[in-house]
């Protein structure tokens, strides 16, 4: 999967910020170093669904984002947080 852009929506910044400790610069770095994709549910529209990406930023944090695929390769947030212990040990075995 190849992202275009990232699109982001003000109050979900400011609920990464305040609710998960996650910032932007964070989650452009996993979504740019080589992530795990995988697919979360179809979307409310034809062609844009709900996917998560796992990866690792450069300070070593493992992040899971959500975020909407749309078809012409931008990505809309939804949300970013660390990764549970489970999601860890998936992540791993990649």
């Amino acid at each position: 999967m190849k992202l275009k852009r990232i699109i982001w929506f003000d109050e979900i910044i400011e609920k990464l910020a305040r609710k998960h400790n996650v910032s932007q610069n964070e989650v452009r770095e996993v979504l740019e170093n080589r992530p795990h994709f995988r697919f979360v549910e179809k979307g409310h529209r034809p062609g844009e669904n709900v996917y998560a990406s796992m990866g690792q930023t450069k300070s070593g944090r493992y992040l899971i984002i959500f975020f909407i695929y749309k078809k012409d390769g931008r990505a809309i947030i939804l949300s970013a947080r660390d990764m549970t212990p489970d999601e860890r040990k998936r992540y791993a075995k990649i």
